[in-house]
């Protein structure tokens, strides 16, 4: 009945949302979709994912997970994502609701939390689960603010603030409080990553993440590994062709444009590793 109940708000909330601008409470949107979707990709940023409706496989590296109406699906960093709605149809339409990681929000709350036992392996940045009934409890209370102005100015911080702390405490918290702890190898590979985002057009300096994350060349490649499922190397290609892919399929832009504004020096190699991690050559995925 919870699931039904959050699908019924969900859907309420989704109808009031505004096609431009901040949603209606912060951080969380909601997605409806009423056909299964060719392969996606996109950069995860540090979110929380719940299923109420309909299935998705979803892939980061060498991780893969399928989630289905009750599971949630937990990135604590950004991370390249390869996703397809596998179940979706107009009378059961795929619906999700994202709630957005505030990560100050959470160092906020880490030293209430640091003590508490470590439930789950904090070397995973992608994490697949069952959802906790408390946080979907806390969720519905979120998404019961909706028309209700005075309460969401006054009630909201404190539910977003407890939907986080719900997750610090969940079973699949750990790699969140491992983030969140300094000097940790979640937070150095952290460092690392947003290094690789800013400048995601030139070859990565291993050496260079590797002393930006205080470690070795070899235990950064180990902890990278585990932590995002790839290489950096991978990583770094990965950014380079999600970009060129909204370069392509929302822009318009030829492969050759494409492939150098991504940082790309031969437009072949470009379509080459394209039609390997997307299936289809860069020419098909233009606008006719």
């Amino acid at each position: 009945m919870e699931l039904e109940n959050l699908k019924r708000m969900s859907l309420r909330y989704l109808q009031a949302s505004p096609a431009a601008g901040p949603p209606p409470l912060t951080g969380l949107a909601v997605f409806k979709r009423e056909t299964v979707s060719d392969l996606e990709a996109a950069l995860y940023e540090p979110v929380v994912c719940l299923i109420l409706q309909g299935r998705k496989k979803t892939s980061m590296g060498t991780q893969f997970a399928e989630v289905g109406p009750g599971d949630a699906l937990l990135v604590s960093h950004h991370v390249p994502v390869l996703s397809r709605i596998t179940q979706a149809s107009a009378n059961a339409p795929y619906i999700a609701v994202t709630v957005t990681l505030d990560l100050s929000l959470m160092r906020s709350l880490y030293d209430l939390v640091a003590d508490a036992p470590q439930l789950s392996d904090p070397a995973r940045s992608f994490t697949p689960c069952r959802a906790d009934p408390v946080w979907l409890a806390t969720l519905g209370r979120y998404l019961d603010l909706l028309g209700r102005p005075i309460d969401r100015r006054v009630l909201g911080p404190a539910i977003l603030r407890e939907l986080h702390y719900r997750l610090l405490m969940s079973p699949v918290g750990g790699m969140l409080r491992s983030l969140l702890t300094v000097d940790s190898r979640a937070s150095r590979i952290a460092s690392a990553i947003q290094a690789l985002r800013t400048d995601f057009r030139q070859l990565p300096a291993v050496p260079e993440l590797a002393r930006l994350a205080g470690m070795s060349e070899t235990s950064f490649h180990h902890h990278f590994k585990a932590v995002t499922g790839t290489t950096p190397l991978q990583y770094q290609k990965a950014l380079r062709l999600i970009a060129a892919r909204t370069l392509l399929i929302e822009q318009g832009r030829s492969v050759s444009e494409a492939a150098f504004s991504v940082g790309y020096e031969s437009p072949t190699h470009f379509s080459r590793d394209y039609r390997r991690k997307f299936g289809q050559p860069p020419s098909k995925q233009q606008p006719d």
